[in-house]
């Protein structure tokens, strides 16, 4: 579920408390916490209704300035049912403390390494959690698509695993390109470059 920056900004400051999206499904579920660029937003109630159902209360709520143009904002998803979205700014993300630890525990060290191994397991692709993060400390900044070229897999889904490594916080997302967290970093050195066998 996205949002725009200017209705993050509403959804910060308290001024936003509805979201309204046309979907074939519901794609969200109550009590769910989203990562956004402000942080967690957090879902507290969702509903299907019909359009007669929303007030020029709700529009202003969900950081429209009328009912005519919140509705306009379901046009280009075509067919779908309408649904009113309850939410409120929850907390900053606990990725970027995380990520920007300098040190790292044995305990936190040996859970990460069995995140890994899981996230490999569990891949058509064997063992690619090393490859990514070796290529992105050698290439920091490096977009997606040089990434792909460096190491044979595909773009799409290279963002979307890149993404795993980075709820781990171990790496961070720029506007074009990746690079290691000091989480990262220091899971690096502590392994001492040579994550095969083991991760």
């Amino acid at each position: 579920m996205l949002f725009k920056e200017i209705h993050l900004r509403g959804i910060r400051s308290g001024n936003i408390t509805l979201a309204f999206r046309k979907w074939q499904k519901a794609f969200v579920k109550k009590g769910s916490l989203l990562h956004t660029s402000i942080g967690l937003v957090q879902i507290h109630a969702i509903e299907a209704i019909n359009e007669s159902d929303i007030t020029s209360q709700d529009a202003l709520n969900a950081g429209f300035p009328d009912k005519k143009q919140l509705v306009q904002s379901f046009v280009q998803n075509g067919e779908g049912t309408i649904f009113k979205i309850s939410i409120s700014y929850h907390s900053a993300d606990p990725r970027i403390k995380l990520r920007e630890q300098s040190e790292i525990s044995e305990q936190q060290f040996a859970d990460l390494k069995k995140k890994l191994v899981r996230l490999d397991n569990l891949s058509k692709h064997g063992h690619w959690t090393e490859r990514i993060l070796l290529t992105i400390k050698d290439n920091p900044n490096l977009h997606a698509v040089g990434i792909a070229m460096q190491t044979g897999f595909e773009k799409e889904w290279l963002k979307l695993n890149i993404r795993k490594l980075k709820n781990l916080g171990l790496t961070i997302s720029h506007n074009i390109g990746y690079e290691l967290s000091p989480l990262g970093e220091k899971f690096i050195e502590r392994f001492s470059g040579d994550m095969t066998g083991a991760v």
